[in-house]
């Protein structure tokens, strides 16, 4: 009699599998993208997806290594789609062309490729952008356009091919600062937060027209990956308490001068940042308690960026920063051995 050699127990989820239920998780937030901001993300995730596909090609043959095993499992779909997600929709082509082409070579491909890269291969290809192209990576199209400023999908592409508005458009008048920026700004300023909260036009109910809803169906993904086992509760639950944590003992404290919890969880790139960014099985945490610490200080790292830094939202730099300290929280947080004394 023959006796195969373990493992016996063959893994639930293969990559490409993993990354089609990421996608499929992330469609109802980017349904309810383009119906607050426009067709622009569709253009911006075509350019991003099809940047990422050929660099990938590229870099694979520079490297001697079989195309079809890479380019079918999903990695690089993933990265662009979440490159486009955190663009704004009314940007020129090269600006998803940059981010998606940086993103696959120097985060990913200069690593090694797929489970060898220490930073997200998305939030580098974004913090690039945000660094290098501020105006362009700030200024987003108003929430619902009026008739008067409507964008059709070929207005959308037109810009984003030749940089031209239709006529009588103005680019000023069409964008506007995020409501984490203009929260910022008038703060710093000597506004209170709810003076700002009052104008619901731009402030919503609770944290930004549109930008509410995208969370909540990002929130709706999120919750899709976790009942299917794609990723577990610890990271995702652990940055929005941390995020929580201080940004209500922050209010509390000083009401008109921070902004409450429901702003801060529901504003920005937060629930994207929860469930499919900081969750990167690559780039985060391994252990139980480790992911735990992990999510928590990036939710601390996300409020000190927004309040205290220098960008309005800090999703991305709070990954990185803690994509750096991984080795570290794995080193020091591994469970203990079973059968081993607990002193040893």
């Amino acid at each position: 009699m023959s006796i195969i050699s373990s493992p016996h127990i063959h893994p639930h989820n293969s990559i490409s599998g993993v990354m089609l239920n990421v996608c499929f998780a992330l469609i109802p937030g980017i349904a309810a993208h383009v119906y607050f901001f426009g067709t622009g993300l569709i253009i911006n995730m075509f350019i991003a997806i099809t940047t990422a596909l050929l660099t990938e090609a590229w870099v694979l043959k520079l490297r001697k290594r079989p195309l079809r095993p890479s380019l079918m499992d999903g990695s690089a779909l993933v990265t662009a789609m979440l490159i486009a997600l955190t663009l704004p929709p009314l940007v020129p082509w090269w600006i998803p062309f940059i981010g998606s082409a940086f993103a696959m070579i120097f985060a990913k491909h200069l690593y090694g490729g797929l489970g060898q890269n220490p930073f997200n291969p998305a939030m580098v290809g974004f913090a690039v952008l945000l660094i290098a192209f501020p105006l362009e990576m700030t200024r987003w199209v108003h929430p619902q356009l009026p008739d008067t400023y409507h964008l059709s999908f070929i207005d959308y592409l037109r810009y984003s091919l030749t940089s031209l508005l239709p006529a009588g458009y103005n680019y000023d008048a069409l964008t506007m600062a995020t409501p984490l920026d203009n929260m910022k700004i008038q703060l710093s300023l000597g506004q209170t937060v709810e003076g700002l909260q009052s104008n619901q036009a731009i402030m919503g109910k609770v944290a930004g027209k549109g930008w509410e809803w995208i969370n909540l169906m990002f929130l709706l993904g999120g919750v899709f990956l976790i009942l299917r086992r794609i990723i577990t509760w610890h990271i995702p639950l652990a940055m929005l308490a941390g995020l929580a944590l201080i940004a209500g003992i922050s209010h509390l404290l000083a009401p008109n001068h921070y902004a409450p919890i429901l702003f801060h969880l529901l504003g920005g790139a937060t629930m994207l940042g929860a469930f499919f960014i900081a969750t990167d099985p690559v780039t985060a945490s391994t252990t139980p308690k480790g992911r735990l610490l992990y999510g928590f200080c990036i939710g601390l790292l996300i409020y000190i960026i927004r309040v205290w830094g220098g960008y309005p939202d800090g999703v991305a730099f709070a990954v990185l920063l803690m994509n750096m300290a991984v080795p570290t929280i794995d080193y020091y947080t591994q469970p203990r051995v079973f059968g081993h004394d607990r002193k040893q």
